[in-house]
């Protein structure tokens, strides 16, 4: 299993990607308008890129220990028959593709994983419900996600992966999104019982 570290002190988290060997994720995420999804998709089929069946997921976020949703997450996701466990950290920065920690693992029992975050003092803080496409474009993935509260998507590559699948979807246009799911959910979802939710009115499960 993944180690979760979620109490050490980080003084330079740029030295540290430097100096140790960790999982990084770089991604840059887009709001989109139906016109425009419509749009790179067909795009997308154009150039030969190579789609995944659209996943539903559910994201729990937990509180606790030194977790907030601008710099570190804890994340239980059940997506169709499947459930992963994440911790993320990110890097702080103004730039428009962001790097951050990325720890995760599958796990067989989504229950059972979040009785046992429970018991340790996490508790559920903030759900937010995804429909999501996953493209492949060579080196890249492109991820075109329906939420509650709106069209997004997102490219995780390199940063020179990024630039040319920007360039081969023709979208330098369009501006990028610096928040996250979990932040734009704490400002638009509904509080129910203590916990934030961003849900879809009726939500198609697999």
């Amino acid at each position: 299993m993944a180690k979760l570290v979620l109490k050490s002190a980080i003084r330079n988290p740029q030295s540290e990607i430097r100096n140790r060997s960790m999982p990084i994720e770089i991604e840059k995420k887009y709001r989109l308008t139906k016109a425009r999804r419509d749009a790179i998709e067909g795009r997308l089929r154009e150039i030969g890129a190579s789609s995944r069946p659209i996943e539903f997921e559910e994201n729990t976020l937990y509180s606790g220990g030194r977790l907030d949703f601008g710099g570190c997450a804890l994340r239980l996701r059940r997506v169709n028959d499947r459930a992963i466990l994440t911790f993320k950290r990110r890097f702080p920065s103004k730039a428009t593709i962001k790097h951050q920690q990325e720890e995760e693992t599958h796990v067989s029992d989504a229950d059972a994983t979040n009785a046992i975050l429970s018991a340790l003092g996490f508790q559920p803080a903030l759900i937010y419900e995804k429909r999501r496409t996953r493209w492949k474009v060579d080196n890249a993935e492109v991820t075109m996600d329906e939420l509650p509260f709106g069209l997004f998507m997102e490219i995780e590559a390199s940063e020179k992966d990024i630039a040319r699948v920007e360039k081969l979807l023709d979208i330098a246009d369009l501006p990028a999104v610096m928040e996250t799911y979990p932040t734009l959910t704490a400002k638009v979802g509904k509080n129910r019982n203590g916990i934030i939710e961003a849900r879809f009115k009726k939500a198609r499960r697999r």
